[in-house]
């Protein structure tokens, strides 16, 4: 997982739709994501509950913070699409509320929307941003927020993250604790989180190929379509094929800017390789047209044009 390079907690004025600006940043070398794992574990051994729901710290259990999150959107609602080797960056934007005693501004608060697969005691896997999310103060206890989750999937991926994941938030008033400490006083700091916030699905990056031949060729000849489906293989870091999947084969004329209905189905072979025929009737362009699964999003291949003699 990465960590971020800026531990500063979101933050900003108070002032009716402010833009907010980040808090003092904080040492650079230090690595909060220890402090979120830590104070997170302690809240969930102390009550037994998720979410935690204590109103008061005790026995170095960490107290419920009065902050809720709604209106949570990653990728604005579409699949995020990852390939083998370049960092994918998604937005996320959602709403809090909290109680006025709150301070949302203080250096070292923390706060976050991430998501993750598994479950919610323990994740298989889970994905959040480089950097710490910024906010615009709607009112003295409300603010609109935006952050990314930025995916590696050269270290973060495996083929079995190719699903639905689930989001969720925290939020950590330290009140000036060290959490790393292992004298700290967990008490003094507020936490809150939500789970099930909104989910979104992770897919693989897919690719379709078309080459129609001959060129040029006779009227009511026969033509043979081939091409290739294939997808980001994040176990491997690399492309395969993708196989016994249906593929529509499409054409337009060369006079038209729209394809007609699909000619006819064909599926992948064990390769993730097309083939099939048909007659030449006018010039124009073939493609194959893949409509996406669950794991892998659509594709449309370039059209390759076809010259009838």
């Amino acid at each position: 997982m990465r960590i971020r390079a800026t531990v500063a907690a979101v933050s900003g004025a108070l002032a009716l739709s402010a833009l907010a600006v980040p808090a003092a940043q904080a040492d650079g070398s230090a690595d909060h994501r220890a402090d979120v794992a830590k104070v997170r574990e302690a809240a969930h051994a102390a009550s037994g509950k998720t979410p935690f729901t204590g109103s008061t710290g005790s026995d170095g259990e960490p107290y419920a913070l009065d902050l809720t999150f709604s209106n949570v959107k990653v990728n604005g609602g579409n699949p995020i699409v990852a390939g083998t080797t370049n960092v994918v960056s998604v937005p996320v934007t959602y709403s809090i509320k909290h109680a006025a005693s709150v301070d949302v501004t203080a250096d070292d608060f923390l706060m976050d929307v991430e998501i993750y697969r598994g479950s919610f005691q323990e994740f298989d896997n889970e994905l959040l941003g480089d950097n710490w999310p910024s906010c615009t103060a709607t009112s003295s206890t409300a603010a609109t927020c935006k952050g990314t989750i930025d995916i590696d999937p050269h270290d973060e991926l495996r083929n079995v993250d190719a699903t639905t994941w689930k989001a969720w938030g925290y939020a950590i008033a330290l009140n000036g604790v060290d959490a790393a400490d292992p004298d700290a006083d967990l008490s003094k700091v507020g936490y809150a989180e939500q789970d099930a916030l909104t989910t979104t699905k992770l897919q693989r990056y897919s690719k379709l190929t078309v080459n129609a031949s001959p060129e040029p060729v006779k009227k009511g000849k026969t033509i043979t379509v081939t091409g290739l489906l294939s997808r980001a293989n994040w176990d491997t870091h690399a492309y395969a094929g993708y196989t016994v999947q249906p593929v529509g084969l499409q054409f337009r004329k060369k006079s038209s800017s729209t394809y007609t209905s699909t000619l006819k189905t064909v599926k992948s072979d064990s390769k993730g390789n097309l083939k099939t025929t048909t007659t030449a009737t006018v010039d124009g362009y073939f493609r194959y047209n893949f409509a996406g699964t669950s794991t892998t999003p659509a594709v449309k291949a370039t059209g390759d044009y076809v010259d009838v003699l």
